[in-house]
Formats: C-alpha cells, sequence, structure tokens
C-alpha cells in the first residue's frame, strides 16, 4: 500500500473509530438521562394522590397508567400534596390525563425556564418537570393559567400530549384533574391546537378584562384543530397544557380546558 493510500486508510479508520466514540458516548448520556428521570419518577409517586379517575379498555387506553385508586373529587385536603410540597417547596400540585403518560407533579419556579432542565430535587435533567407560567397564580385563580413540559421521544413528561393530535382521540378523552393541597379540579379538555412559540394571545396568562377574555375563547376556537363547544364562557377558568412539536420550526402543541367545579 502506497503512503498515500495508507494514509487514507488511517483516516477513514480513524474517522470511524471518532464516529463511533461519539455515538457511544451519546448512547450513554441518554441512558443515563433515562435512568436518572426513571429515578426521580419513582421517588415522586409516593406523593401521587389517590385518586379516582374515568376508566376504559385497554384498547382504548395504550401506555396508559393505572387509574384503580379512589378520591372524592369535592375532598378539601389532598394529603400527599401537602407532604409533597414539605419535601419540595415549589411544587403546586399534581396533574393526571388518563390514558396517557402525563400524571406527574408540577412546580413553580422564579422564572420560567428554571425547571426546564431541573428535577424535582434540583438534579440537571434533560426531561426537566413540569412547571407552571411564573406569571400566573398558584391557586389556578387566574382567566387563564399554562403548565409547560418537554416533548420526550419516550412519551414522558408531556411527550403524550401528541396523541391528542388524532380526533379520535381527542373525542374519546375529555377529562384531567388537577390536585393542589387543599382542592381538586377536573379539567374539561376542548381544544388541541399546533402554534408557533411566540403566539401572544395563546400565551397570555395575565388575561383580566372581559373583551379580552372574550377576544381569547374566540381566537381558541378559530384555531384549534380540534374542538368542541362547552358553552364556555368568560366566567371559567382556562387552563393550557403547552409543549413542543415538530410540524413546523420551533412550533409548539397545546391542549386547552376549562377548570370544573372549583370549591370557591
Amino acid at each position: 500500500m502506497s503512503k498515500p493510500a495508507k494514509a487514507l486508510f488511517l483516516c477513514v479508520i480513524f474517522s470511524l473509530l471518532s464516529v463511533i466514540g461519539y455515538s457511544s458516548f451519546q448512547l450513554s448520556a441518554i441512558n443515563r438521562d433515562v435512568a436518572q428521570e426513571s429515578q426521580v419518577r419513582e421517588w415522586s409517586m409516593q406523593y401521587r394522590p389517590v385518586q379516582s379517575l374515568p376508566t376504559s379498555t385497554s384498547a382504548e387506553r395504550p401506555n396508559a397508567v393505572s387509574t384503580s385508586q379512589a378520591v372524592s373529587i369535592s375532598q378539601e385536603v389532598n394529603q400527599s400534596i401537602v407532604d409533597l410540597q414539605a419535601a419540595v417547596s415549589d411544587v403546586v400540585g399534581w396533574l393526571t390525563v388518563p390514558n396517557t403518560m402525563i400524571d406527574y407533579p408540577f412546580l413553580q419556579g422564579a422564572d420560567n425556564y428554571q425547571y426546564l432542565h431541573l428535577d424535582l430535587n434540583h438534579g440537571r435533567s434533560a426531561a426537566g418537570s413540569v412547571f407552571m407560567d411564573v406569571r400566573n397564580h398558584i391557586d389556578f385563580s387566574d382567566f387563564h393559567s399554562i403548565l409547560y413540559g418537554h416533548n420526550m421521544r419516550s412519551g414522558s413528561m408531556f411527550g403524550s400530549l401528541q396523541r391528542f393530535n388524532d380526533q379520535a382521540f381527542f373525542d374519546l378523552n375529555k377529562t384531567g384533574h388537577i390536585f393542589l393541597a387543599h382542592r381538586t379540579y377536573e379539567i374539561e379538555f376542548m381544544a388541541f391546537a399546533v402554534v408557533a412559540p411566540d403566539d401572544a394571545m395563546m400565551y397570555n396568562p395575565m388575561i383580566v378584562d372581559e373583551t379580552d377574555k372574550l377576544a381569547f375563547l374566540d381566537y381558541v376556537a378559530s384555531t384549534a384543530r380540534y374542538y368542541r363547544d362547552i358553552g364556555i364562557t368568560v366566567h371559567d377558568r382556562m387552563v393550557t397544557l403547552s409543549t413542543c412539536n415538530y410540524e413546523f420550526d420551533d412550533a409548539r402543541m397545546v391542549l386547552i380546558g376549562r377548570l370544573r367545579n372549583p370549591q370557591q
């Protein structure tokens, strides 16, 4: 083999080894992130509120979490949330969406970046945490509250919001639950949409005037890919679940609902 050919051969071998080494490193990092997320998840599940959610057949609920426990929607104290808040002060409550993997505590940080890559125990995490917009009141007294979560490839965090991007699934899955320390809400889902991250209307949690509330409700109805009329009014309170979407550059998908039967 000539010197130029030998040099080229060695260069190719070195490049292949570098690619293999980098791929192994990336795979190792992914596995480490998954293991860390699973560990935090397992720790948090000891605080999962005891709850009673609608049941469905196994054919309707792929990868659904178990909902076999029971509680009344009118209960005044969710002791598990009280206990979790004692362990993690930024915890606001717990969000569950039946027939999805969404079954997580959620927090509110000092800003809307703190929990993008921090888990419940403030460890660095690719999955981050589910968190509430910093501009919202943690008692959900605002007209429009927003919860954010990453769209993980495994479907964890808010990854399974993608299931609502299907008319049949959207039609069948109408409710979720929010558990606070001293109050439990049911979410009645009404709209699914794919929007831009700078959508000023969709990502406005500071809607106060009745005119602005009407404008928001009209915008949701006109922007939604899937929508059902649930008789929403300006006197209701709304919650939006938001995560990334890949239909276009930096897209977001949102699931919007009404807080139902709040205890005043």
